[in-house]
Formats: structure tokens, C-alpha cells, sequence
């Protein structure tokens, strides 16, 4: 995970596309408003589009058989999403609900394929794009599944610094307020175990809280408890 040494680098992750492939990509776009609490697809719709968040955020999501949310990602101004598999006929294994009003772009995966077989060039960068979203998975399922509930939480924590952070000093402000069942859901644990782990890292003094927001005030703890591999920050982010 990084050291919020690039945070001012949040162009999204279509910055893995050199200029000239992000403007042939751009230029297939389609694009429409979507107010606060709509879906921009459900699970099970035909995943036969890439999207583009050209300004505001959206959240994917996937639902156990109980009905306990499990938020996958939260994508933002400059990020791509959709299923990296432009060749082959699928559904959407998620939901996509969007958080606030938001400007989208989309491209038929036919166009995105036709551009995919003439330009090598936008082939490799397509191909960056895909790794980039299966390597931020991972580490997730990584930080999750060998460092506990805990980790997941120290790991999450950074790349919410990542994606929202301000730095002031050494201390690091994440400007989207989150709340405890957002964190839970983030985890896939009770809100009852993140209230008493936060409650844990405030009393260390890795936390503290203003107006709403968490204040990162030592980094070096939550690293320490998730095991922090200095990932890219393209990978350590929410």
C-alpha cells in the first residue's frame, strides 16, 4: 500500500490509457445524468457495456442469500467500470447504485471490441486496466482473508486516505464521511465489531475524528497491522 505520497494523483483509473488511447475511448461515449439513488445496472443485467464516471460516484455492491450488503468498490470521477470481458457474453455479478448525481458515459462492448482488434495500442492499455481491477480485488481478498477483521479495517482505512485523503502535516483527513455500517460493509463484518475496533485505534492514537470525518493520525499503525506491502497507489484505493 502506498504512502499517500500521490494523493493529489486521482485522475481515476483510466489513467492507465496513454492520451491518445483515452481519447479513442472517450470518443465511443455515450453519456447521461443519474440522479442520487438510482442504479446504474442491477446483478444479472447483460453486461454489455463500459462505463465512465465522468463526475460523481458510484457504489458496487453484491448481497449475500441473508441480504448483508458487501460494498466492493466505490468508483469516482475518472474511473471505468464494468465486467473485463468484452469477448464473451455475461451478466453483471453486482449491483451498481449510485451515491450521488452523477455523469456517465458508456460504450456497447461491440465498439469497445471492434477498437480493441484494430489498435494494439489500446489493446495493452485495456489489458493495464484489467489487471489494475483484478490486483485491487485481490489485495483486498488478501487483507481480508489473512489479516483478519482487523486488517481488513487498517487496510480499508488507507485506501479510503487514498482516495479521499487531505494531508495536513502527517495527518490525513478523509472528506467523505463514512459511517460505521459503511465500514462494516466494506469488511463484511457486524457494526458492532468496527465501533469497538475504531474505539481500539483511537485509543492508540492512530485515529481521531473531525466534524464527521476520520482523521488518519498515525498511518505507521494501520500499516503495521495490515502487513502493508507499499502497494502502487493505482491498487491502494477504495
Amino acid at each position: 500500500m502506498t504512502h499517500l505520497a500521490l494523493l493529489e494523483q486521482k485522475e481515476g483509473n483510466i489513467r492507465c490509457f496513454t492520451s491518445e488511447n483515452k481519447q479513442l475511448l472517450l470518443n465511443l461515449l455515450k453519456y447521461r445524468s443519474l440522479p442520487k439513488g438510482s442504479h446504474l445496472f442491477w446483478e444479472g443485467d447483460p453486461a454489455d457495456k463500459l462505463f465512465f464516471i465522468k463526475h460523481g460516484r458510484i457504489k458496487i455492491t453484491k448481497f449475500t442469500d441473508e441480504g448483508k450488503e458487501l460494498i466492493m468498490y466505490i468508483h469516482q470521477d475518472g474511473d471505468l467500470i464494468g465486467h473485463a470481458d468484452p469477448f464473451f457474453s455475461s451478466r453483471h455479478s453486482y449491483s451498481a447504485e449510485v451515491l450521488e448525481e452523477s455523469e456517465i458515459g458508456y460504450a456497447e462492448t461491440s465498439e469497445l471490441q471492434l477498437l480493441i482488434e484494430i489498435n494494439g495500442g489500446f489493446a495493452l492499455d485495456f489489458m493495464k486496466w484489467m489487471g489494475i481491477y483484478h490486483r485491487i480485488t485481490q489485495t483486498k481478498f488478501r487483507d481480508l482473508m489473512m489479516y483478519g477483521k482487523q486488517g481488513a479495517l487498517c487496510s480499508t482505512l488507507i485506501r479510503l486516505g487514498n482516495t479521499y485523503g487531505e494531508v495536513d502535516g502527517k495527518d490525513i483527513r478523509i472528506n467523505k464521511k463514512m459511517t460505521h455500517t459503511d465500514l462494516s460493509n466494506m469488511i463484511g463484518a457486524t457494526r458492532e465489531s468496527v465501533n469497538r475496533m475504531l474505539a481500539e485505534l483511537r485509543k492508540k492514537g492512530a485515529l481521531a475524528y473531525d466534524d464527521g470525518c476520520i482523521v488518519i493520525k498515525e498511518l505507521s499503525v494501520l500499516q503495521q497491522i495490515c502487513r502493508c506491502e507499499q502497494c502502487p497507489v493505482e491498487i491502494c484505493r477504495i
